[in-house]
């Protein structure tokens, strides 16, 4: 049986957890109601996947890992689906409640949610130290980083990100390495880069 939520119902905890197991989408749930999640972009999945690839690498051999967007957070009663997490000690398989790091990729509709709801929520957990969120369109991340209260910081093309959470540093050029958005493609045009 596929479970079909009704967005105007609120519903238990337990069932959407089973219901995602069943479901052929992906619903985030908030204040008890669940929302049905839209696809994502080439450009959104090109940033994902290589922001996947180079946190793997560099945690390798440490009992932290990344995770893409399949891996839901916790917050109180509510469940959401980051693009990518990071996570140590992983038990639960579905979900977990003590992410490190919480990455959202920006787009035209999730932006608004991204940075007000979701930021609020992600930033009272307690195990996170840092919230990530990346432009598609165009070339900008932001960081908000716990410290003795949480701060934020911008990064444009010419610089690395830093993740002071895993002591990582990535250049920016190499998180949209692949991504065809206009920023970019005058910035490889520039740098006579060819495109794979």
């Amino acid at each position: 049986m596929n479970l079909k939520y009704k967005t105007d119902e609120r519903i238990s905890e337990q069932e959407y957890l089973e219901g995602e197991l069943i479901s052929d989408i992906k619903h985030e749930l908030i204040d008890g109601y669940a929302y049905a999640m839209a696809g994502t972009s080439a450009n959104h999945n090109r940033v994902v996947m290589m922001l996947v690839r180079k946190l793997g690498e560099h945690l390798d051999n440490t009992p932290c890992e990344p995770f893409a967007s399949d891996m839901k957070v916790k917050v109180q009663e509510d469940f959401f689906y980051p693009d990518v997490i990071v996570a140590c000690n992983q038990e639960e398989a579905y979900f977990t409640e003590n992410p490190l790091i919480i990455i959202e990729v920006l787009s035209k509709s999730t932006r608004q949610k991204d940075l007000s709801l979701k930021k609020l929520r992600y930033q009272s957990l307690p195990s996170l130290q840092e919230y990530v969120v990346i432009e598609q369109d165009f070339v900008e991340i932001e960081i908000f980083r716990k410290k003795n209260h949480w701060q934020s910081e911008h990064y444009f093309l010419g610089d690395s990100v830093y993740f002071s959470s895993i002591d990582l540093s990535i250049p920016v050029e190499v998180i949209y390495s692949r991504v065809m958005n206009e920023e970019m493609l005058t910035f490889l045009a520039r740098k006579d880069i060819p495109r794979e």
